[in-house]
Order: structure tokens, then sequence, then C-alpha cells
């Protein structure tokens, strides 16, 4: 995961961004396994635009705020990090500035607001952790993960995102084990025969 000394963090909290996008070992893409949606588009910048691997192409929202990103799963999963990836230079007032992330079962009731997000002209990989407050919690257990923009710089109305990625923790390779081993010769030895 990035660190405050790739420029992930100001001094103040706010986020701006890292160049190169680096994720822990024990995490993987869970992006795959879901729907997704967005709330507007205009023609040719849609959701598919968030998931090409391309960092030239972006999704841009057409209407009011807040505009949008929905992350739908078909079973409850664990989801540890949201990383977008976004770039002041380039978009300018279509950058976001506040981002809120919210989890539930569904549409119906997104009750629980995990994190509010500022983000100070960033250029980059800008990693989100949905751990909550408490330090045992490293992550959120869910059916749907919302990613609204409620702001861009500058007062601008639509808004560009490039990329958007999202982590879990990977399964333990043997099931019914506390114990997460790693190496082939402690999985061969894990069970008695």
């Amino acid at each position: 995961m990035a660190t405050e000394s790739d420029g992930e963090e100001d001094a103040t909290g706010k986020l701006t961004g890292s160049t190169h996008l680096v994720v822990d070992d024990d995490l993987r893409e869970m992006a795959k396994k879901a729907a997704w949606s967005v709330s507007s588009c205009k023609p040719g910048n849609g959701v598919l635009s968030l998931r090409d691997d391309n960092l030239e192409t972006y999704w841009q929202s057409d209407g009011a705020q807040p505009h949008l990103v929905n992350i739908q799963f078909q079973k409850k999963v664990k989801l540890q990090l949201l990383v977008l990836y976004v770039d002041y230079k380039l978009d300018e007032s279509y950058t976001p500035s506040k981002i809120s992330i919210r989890a539930g079962d569904g549409f119906h009731n997104l009750k629980q607001e995990i994190k509010t997000v500022e983000l100070v002209k960033p250029v980059g990989w800008v990693h989100v952790p949905l751990s909550g407050s408490d330090p045992r919690e490293t992550f959120i257990h869910t059916f749907m993960l919302q990613l609204a923009v409620l702001s861009n710089h500058l007062n601008g109305r639509d808004t560009h995102i490039r990329q958007i990625k999202i982590y879990g923790p990977r399964p333990n390779p043997v099931p019914n084990l506390p114990f997460h081993f790693t190496s082939k010769e402690f999985i061969t030895y894990s069970t008695i025969r």
C-alpha cells in the first residue's frame, strides 16, 4: 500500500495521490466479481472506462451532484481498500475534491458511511482504506459499495475519474484453519492424515 512518503497524504491529512499503484501482496482485486453502475455519463465515457486499465480514458458524469459509482456484489464480500486514479493536471475542474464512500446491502439501505475524503489537487492513484476507526477492523463486510463525488475542484459540475480498483483480503488457502500458511511446506504439513 502507498505510504505517506509516496506523496499519498499531505500534512493536513488530505489525500494528494501517488504516481505508481502499489498494493500489499495479501490483497486481491475484487472488481471483476461486481456489477458496476454510475448515476450518469457522457456518451463514450461510461462505466467501462473506469475498468479498462487505460489511464487515458475516464468516466465523465453528466448531471447534478452528487455523482455516484455503485459497486454491487452477488454475495457478501470483505473489502479493505479502494483505489482511484484521478489527475488534476489533465482534468482541472473535473477532478473530485470531496468524496464519500458508503456501504450496505443494496440501494435501499446504504446506511453506513465509511469515509468522507478530501482530495487536494490529486495526480495519480489515491488509496482510501475502508477500515473503520477501530484498529481491529481491517475490512468491511458488505454487498454494495457506493462512491459519491460530493464536490469538484474549482466548483466544477461534472467529474472525471480515470480508474477505480477495489481490493479485499486473500482467502486462507487451507479452509477452516485459523492460521494463514503461505509456504508450500507449511501447507503440506498443515493437516493430520
